[in-house]
């Protein structure tokens, strides 16, 4: 009797290990994202870019280290509530090892205290605002996306210069409002001499565009407004409908996009800016083979945030490779600092102090040639990170 008491505890306690053995065999990674809302667009590119990143970095096996890996998909619809339980319940329920995302800024700090009472890694890609890795961060989050102030540096490289009079023009929420403090803080000879923020939603430019041009107009020397926008309608056809340039000598400048947002890019030809990837421009394997797979695929080339969930998925699976597929937070959180990568935009390193990726910018100029549907930003300098001086703004 006894020892058919022992067998059936065996089976048991058997049967009870073999989902965690189970589970031994398997890195489950969650990726939260806009896949519907105001960043849809933006969403969907990075999950098609980190679907293609963790097939090129593991060779198209899908594992690392022996252990399959699997994506669990969840839309936060660019919600900051309900991106904050979402992954809660990634964690929690689903037992996921880590998670990639969000598209929003805001729903990013919504998240962040997340990964720290669960002690598990939260991969950020692509929400810009800079307190996501400032005053808001902890040391679950690294980051593979550009920052505000990674954005704001290099623009202000493009246009920095003596007697330049610049008005913003931004969304009144974390994205605009962090991207305009690091923009100003990165001038050192322009002078902002406006702030115009309007809601996410705005389709209707007029009065805002009014009041910009109200104080640039009367300005000596050169004029110009930093647009910094993210989804929704962004500004650039109602300021062409302005025709600012010939009416009052007021150029418009801003930073990157998708290829959808930059088709009104064309009516700016010599519009300045920095942008964190276009395809033409890195030239390297990681690169060339994005490139490559996107055409393969969807017979159209990879666009801004694409490249940046291939990114995301190139630094995961680097620390996992690293770690030999262990993924405890404290083993990959040593793994990840201080790491190097390969991503398309060439190498990225997270830094130690807050886990921000540095990595290059690219000032460009935009053409606009016929041949293609948006205006192109030619590159004028590719700027390293080395050369920009980005603050750190957490307080470890």
């Amino acid at each position: 009797m006894q020892r058919r008491t022992l067998i059936a505890v065996a089976a048991l306690a058997a049967a009870a290990s073999a989902p965690a053995l189970a589970q031994s065999d398997t890195i489950k990674i969650a990726h939260i994202y806009s896949k519907t809302g105001p960043l849809e667009a933006y969403g969907k590119q990075t999950q098609t870019g980190l679907m293609m990143g963790l097939n090129y970095a593991t060779g198209g096996t899908m594992t690392v280290a022996g252990k399959k890996i699997t994506v669990i998909e969840k839309d936060d619809q660019g919600k900051p509530d309900l991106g904050k339980s979402l992954l809660a319940a990634a964690y929690a329920d689903d037992k996921v090892d880590l998670a990639i995302g969000p598209t929003s800024s805001g729903v990013a700090l919504a998240m962040l205290p997340v990964a720290e009472e669960y002690k598990k890694i939260l991969l950020v890609e692509p929400a810009v605002a800079d307190s996501i890795t400032g005053d808001k961060w902890n040391k679950y989050i690294f980051r593979t996306g550009r920052s505000s102030s990674q954005d704001a540096i290099s623009n202000a490289a493009a246009m920095d210069k003596d007697g330049v009079s610049i008005a913003t023009l931004a969304q009144d929420y974390a994205f605009g409002r962090d991207g305009v403090k690091a923009f100003k803080d990165a001038l050192k000879h322009a002078k902002i001499v406006h702030e115009e923020y309007l809601p996410q939603n705005t389709t209707d430019f007029t009065a805002g565009i009014q009041r910009v041009v109200d104080v640039l107009k009367g300005k000596p020397g050169r004029k110009a407004i930093e647009v910094i926008w993210a989804g929704g309608t962004p500004p650039f056809n109602a300021l062409a409908a302005q025709d600012l340039k010939k009416r009052y000598d007021i150029d418009v400048f801003t930073g990157g996009n998708i290829l959808p947002a930059m088709a009104a890019y064309k009516n700016f030809p010599g519009m300045e800016g920095a942008t964190y990837y276009y395809f033409g421009i890195p030239k390297n394997p990681v690169n060339e083979a994005l490139v490559s797979a996107h055409y393969k695929e969807f017979k159209t080339p990879p666009d801004f945030f694409t490249a940046g969930g291939f990114s995301a998925a190139m630094a995961a699976v680097t620390a996992l490779k690293k770690t030999n597929g262990d993924t405890r937070a404290n083993t990959l959180i040593n793994a990840m600092e201080g790491m190097s990568f390969d991503t398309p935009k060439g190498k990225m390193t997270f830094r130690k102090e807050d886990h921000q990726a540095m990595q290059s910018m690219y000032h460009f100029k935009i053409k606009a040639d016929p041949a293609f549907a948006w205006g192109v930003p030619e590159l004028v300098r590719e700027i390293k990170p080395e050369e920009m001086s980005v603050p750190i703004r957490n307080k470890r």
